[in-house]
């Protein structure tokens, strides 16, 4: 039996308490969150101990792994206590909401015998698990390019609106976007070494105030990426469209053809409330003749959290890894990329240049 500490106990970490029910010979021994109501549907959920403060939690002995599942900004401050420990760590995503913070947390990692998995469930979703094998059998040829589209709802209400603020997320293009950039580089086998976007806050959270302070997150942009092996992809956001056929659409393309994974939003913000299936498409160049097919996910893991099972099945592999049979499969050294993608991508909408990537992949791994 995996005991698991859930630090940060609000809507995502109540989704990693929903899915690690799922798992055989696991569950959920405790958790910490300050925040009364956010323990108090935690407690319900998993019979957990409850904590204020994550220190008491780590001090407890009741847990063999931990999740981290607290406001961006918290991550940092969390992990100088957590990595003293001897004990497995999942680190939801971003890393940290800075690059400077993502290198603090590498250096703290360094030497440390437990392991450290980010979490990045998009790489998790069966239909991108279905591309990545299509991209891999060689189906499309050599990926030239990649295009993710994402339409989806606004951010959700969180506990004291902290997602409304740069300074506590790092921004749209990384709270939101560092999945799509780790997916990027996972699909093409290729690092980013330049970004160019463009993207405003034109349409949510516009009448919202905070003591006087209004949101300043992005709620659309466009993001070009280039990668060293001559790649490029490139992602459309939209945070105002809400009811759209698919609420993810991942393609990549090649010489042979391209490759479509479309992803359903969550149920909740469906018109009917229904779980719809996913989709993969392959359009073939040479016959001319697309071919689809509909992909089956077990509707418990579909009504544990929001991200179509993802979830779940990363914390099959990460309970492989707190058992010592496995390692990491998404490391230290991917989070900070991926934050400095999306930190790149924001300063470039800021400032209306193109943005070229320092060479962390040159610098050793963690």
């Amino acid at each position: 039996m995996v005991r698991y500490g859930i630090i940060g106990a609000g809507m995502m970490g109540q989704e990693h308490i929903r899915n690690i029910a799922l798992l055989e010979d696991a569950r959920v021994t405790a958790f910490s969150d300050p925040d009364p109501n956010m323990s108090a549907a935690s407690e319900g959920l998993s019979g957990g101990q409850r904590f204020v403060h994550h220190q008491e939690l780590i001090d407890s002995g009741l847990c063999d792994a931990l999740v981290i599942a607290a406001p961006n900004h918290l991550h940092l401050p969390i992990l100088r206590d957590v990595l003293k420990s001897d004990l497995p760590v999942l680190c939801e995503k971003p890393m940290g909401i800075t690059v400077a913070e993502c290198q603090e947390i590498e250096a703290l990692c360094a030497g440390r015998a437990a392991p450290m998995w980010i979490a990045m469930e998009y790489r998790y979703m069966p239909p991108v698990q279905r591309l990545i094998e299509e991209v891999r059998k060689g189906t499309a040829g050599e990926i030239k390019m990649m295009a993710i589209r994402e339409h989806r709802f606004p951010f959700l209400h969180k506990v004291g609106d902290w997602n409304r603020f740069n300074a506590q997320t790092g921004g749209t293009l990384v709270e939101k976007c560092c999945h799509f950039f780790d997916l990027m580089r996972l699909v093409l086998q290729a690092e980013p070494v330049r970004v160019y976007a463009s993207g405003a806050a034109d349409i949510n959270h516009a009448d919202e105030s905070y003591d006087g302070r209004r949101p300043d997150i992005l709620d659309n942009a466009y993001v070009v990426v280039d990668f060293d092996g001559g790649q490029r992809a490139m992602l459309d956001l939209c945070m105002f469209a809400e009811g759209s056929e698919w609420q993810e659409v991942i393609s990549v393309t090649g010489p042979k053809a391209r490759i479509d994974a479309k992803v359903p939003g969550p149920a909740r913000f469906s018109p009917n409330g229904q779980e719809r299936k996913s989709r993969i498409v392959i359009s073939d160049r040479a016959t001319k003749r697309p071919v689809w097919e509909d992909i089956e996910v077990d509707g418990r893991i579909l009504h544990a959290g929001d991200h179509h099972g993802s979830t779940f099945y990363q914390h099959q592999r990460f309970q492989q890894v707190v058992l010592g049979n496995a390692q990491p499969e998404v490391t230290v050294r991917d989070g900070l990329i991926a934050v400095a993608v999306g930190a790149a991508a924001e300063e470039s909408v800021r400032t209306g240049q193109a943005i070229t990537l320092p060479n962390f992949h040159m610098k050793g791994a963690a």
